[in-house]
């Protein structure tokens, strides 16, 4: 893949723009937003048919991030895309500032839902797409997940929503990191066998390494994965991908990088 070492510096800036925005403004949230950089960078250099010179484009392509609290990774690559800028990137978690800790709408920055109560990012979608497929629009609808809110029931409800009316316009992303804020996912309340049940409501499944970008994108390149059926994209990911001190440890779900973390997660990632 010709542009692969080209989306894999997209993904090493948006890890620096996210540690630079949580440790200036001493947020939380890194570990999850660390996660899912690989998956956004395919998402938005790649598959997604969004253009930020045209962003209200009726017959765009639209993605919802439905984990809300993992915002900055999202606000990162919109940068890179061109739909933010460096004084609106400057203005996160502010007083009077720019954007926000958890996505608001705004469809000229590129943010297409207010997310954060979680759970909720699926049924939104799934209205999308109805919506598109009583239109007879062509556009198709990309939902990122936590791994934890598919512990929520409203989530099943949307699953089942999605795959009795065969809603093949509609993708869910599953940032699949086994972690959600204070311990596994498996010890909270165990998802396992997540591809089976999703497979069981009817939709059409994947799973791929979720930091692997041309695998994520060789799946994703052939959406819906099975006419008639809407698709599930399980990425398997690790909490806090990049620093090697992060990964995989729950603290940094809420944990804000001292000054010496900050230069140690700095070093790691340049």
């Amino acid at each position: 893949m010709e542009d692969l070492k080209t989306y894999q510096e997209i993904a090493k800036k948006a890890r620096k723009t996210i540690l630079e925005m949580i440790y200036r403004t001493k947020g939380p949230h890194i570990g999850c937003s660390f996660s899912m950089v690989e998956l956004l960078t395919a998402l938005y250099f790649k598959i997604l048919k969004v253009d930020a010179k045209n962003p209200a484009n009726p017959d765009r392509d639209r993605f919802l991030l439905s984990k809300g609290h993992g915002v900055p990774a999202l606000y990162a690559i919109l940068a890179e895309k061109g739909f933010i800028d460096e004084k609106t990137l400057a203005g996160f978690a502010r007083d009077g500032g720019t954007l926000e800790q958890h996505p608001n709408r705004d469809i000229q920055k590129g943010i297409e839902i207010t997310s954060g109560s979680l759970g909720h990012g699926l049924s939104a979608g799934v209205g999308m797409a109805l919506a598109g497929k009583y239109d007879e629009k062509d556009y198709r609808i990309f939902v990122l997940l936590g791994d934890g809110e598919m512990e929520e029931g409203s989530s099943w409800e949307a699953v089942l929503f999605a795959g009795h009316h065969k809603l093949d316009n509609l993708i869910a992303v599953i940032d699949y990191n086994k972690l959600q804020a204070i311990a596994k996912v498996s010890e909270v309340l165990d998802l396992e066998p997540l591809a089976e049940k999703f497979s069981a409501f009817n939709w059409q499944v994947k799973e791929v390494d979720g930091h692997d970008i041309k695998e994520i994108i060789n799946a994703l390149g052939s959406v819906p994965f099975k006419a008639g059926k809407p698709s599930c994209l399980i990425a398997h990911t690790i909490k806090g991908k990049g620093v090697s001190f992060m990964e995989g440890d729950p603290r940094w779900h809420d944990k804000c990088p001292d000054d010496n973390e900050y230069r140690l997660a700095l070093k790691e990632i340049q």
